[in-house]
């Protein structure tokens, strides 16, 4: 019998996480202000394990999360903040970026672009999930996401693009979240958030 109700729990509790993952990203429930972000592992470039809640506690955090370097849009804007990374800096911050994507993928090559700050992979989205950003790959965005990421494969899962202002305590200080990929914050925006925040 006890074995019998753990079984069952345990298939419960996978069908709640499964569905806390909404269809559209219209849909998710994302971190508030003023909340923790959770302890979570990284995988950096060398694929070596990154502690979250560690790396904040360096520096006051501004944490990006793009949909892939499949995604032109994310592409672009990560391009945007490494051409203001000196400003942020200034201002006491470091910048960070996080992708569901494999290690391999997190950058296009065919895009050129290339990046000073740091890129971290989010394995099995464990981050994205947990701030309430997931939501469900679109069944017809699959077949584009395999062709620019042979290398990898593809999640079920994706990210809504994502900006956080976080302080060395874990706290979010700040949230741009639109579930309209093609709109990320300006760079005027960003640093007028910032300096409000000191």
């Amino acid at each position: 019998m006890k074995q019998r109700f753990l079984f069952v729990f345990l298939i419960g509790s996978i069908m709640t996480t499964t569905a806390q993952v909404p269809e559209n990203a219209e849909d998710i429930c994302p971190i508030l202000v003023g909340q923790q972000i959770p302890k979570v592992s990284l995988l950096d470039l060398n694929n070596q394990s990154v502690d979250l809640i560690e790396l904040v506690k360096e520096k006051s955090t501004v944490l990006v999360i793009y949909r892939g370097g499949w995604c032109p849009f994310c592409s672009s804007h990560l391009g945007a903040l490494n051409n203001m990374e000196k400003d942020i800096q200034q201002l006491g911050y470091q910048l960070i970026a996080i992708s569901p994507d494999e290690v391999v993928d997190l950058i296009n090559p065919e895009a050129g672009e290339q990046v000073s700050y740091r890129l971290f992979s989010d394995p099995q989205a464990q981050f994205i999930k947990s701030i309430g950003v997931a939501f469900k790959t679109p069944a017809g965005l699959s077949g584009y996401i395999a062709s620019k990421k042979p290398k990898g494969s593809v999640s079920e899962i994706m990210p809504v693009p994502t900006l956080l202002v976080i302080n060395t305590q874990g706290e979010v200080e700040f949230t741009y979240i639109n579930p309209n990929y093609k709109q990320r914050i300006s760079g005027d925006m960003l640093l007028a958030v910032l300096k409000s925040l000191k």
